[in-house]
């Protein structure tokens, strides 16, 4: 395995804080040990360097490319990680890539369509646990009012 430069490691952290908040990152950084320091390492400066600095894709159009991709393999762990550090980030901040709920709804949508309901359905559900653990309103619908 290639080692990483120390300058790709710096770059990836500060990407992987703008995007994912310092206390997941902190967290993530104080658990290493033997086994994945250099498991941590690699994916900071391969995903989160190599991939995340590229100019072709804004932050925010990859966080959605995240959340479909993983949605669609069932990684929910991961799906759930990027659904709530993009409702928090800061708005306006568009280097930390902020969601907002319509925006999920969408993604979920397209997903349902190509990796199946079940995948849009699991996803829907964390979307709706995580609002509620951040106190985002969710407000009420008639599920039999024709929507605009």
């Amino acid at each position: 395995m290639p080692t990483p430069s120390e300058t790709s490691i710096e770059q990836g952290l500060i990407n992987r804080r703008r995007v994912l908040g310092d206390a997941w990152v902190d967290q993530s950084v104080a658990n290493a040990n033997a086994v994945n320091v250099e498991f941590q390492r690699l994916i900071t400066s391969y995903a989160w360097d190599q991939i995340w600095s590229r100019p072709g894709l804004d932050r925010r159009t990859r966080r959605i490319m995240v959340l479909a991709i993983t949605a669609s393999m069932g990684r929910w762990d991961e799906f759930e990680l990027h659904v709530r550090t993009g409702l928090q980030a800061p708005r306006g901040d568009e280097q930390a890539a902020p969601l907002d709920l319509e925006t999920l709804k969408e993604v979920l949508l397209q997903t349902a369509v190509y990796a199946g309901v079940p995948a849009g359905n699991t996803g829907m559900a964390i979307v709706l646990k995580v609002a509620r653990e951040l106190g985002l309103e969710l407000a009420p619908a008639d599920f039999h009012q024709p929507m605009p």
